[in-house]
Formats: structure tokens, C-alpha cells, sequence
């Protein structure tokens, strides 16, 4: 985040419920529009599409940025 976006705060959320991890990552900075070139956020929506999870990840609406995945439990087990 520092690297890409000139960020001066981050704030990283994990939560494990029933079948599920949620990972959500904000931050400060000034991040890209989501899909960005490169293999960093599209990578990542491959990977978490490969666990049949879900990826999110985009701009916030008053600054900063925030990239949210939820992955099912079994899927990380197996």
C-alpha cells in the first residue's frame, strides 16, 4: 500500500464466521480504479476466484482505498 498509493494508514480486518474467512484491507491512500493494470489486484482476483471466494476492490467514496475478500473455509483446508 505504501509503495502504490502514498498511504499513511492501513487498517487490516480479519474474521473468521462459520464456512468463511473475511479479509479487508483500508487504507489512505490513492489507489488505482480497481481492476488495475498489472498482475497485483487482478492476481489477486484470480487467486480468491480459484478458492470460489469472492474479491472486491476499489476506491472509497471520501479517499483511500479498500480491498475486501471472503473465502470459504473448505476451500482453504483442502
Amino acid at each position: 500500500m505504501l509503495r502504490h498509493a502514498s498511504a499513511q494508514r492501513c487498517q487490516i480486518c480479519l474474521a473468521a464466521r462459520p464456512g468463511e474467512l473475511s479479509i479487508e484491507v483500508t487504507d489512505d491512500g490513492h489507489g488505482g480504479g480497481g481492476r488495475g493494470q498489472g498482475y497485483g489486484i487482478a492476481g489477486m482476483h484470480e487467486r480468491a476466484a480459484l478458492l470460489h471466494g469472492e474479491l472486491v476492490a476499489g476506491p472509497l467514496p471520501g479517499g483511500g482505498f479498500k480491498v475486501a475478500a471472503r473465502l470459504p473455509l473448505p476451500a482453504l483446508i483442502s
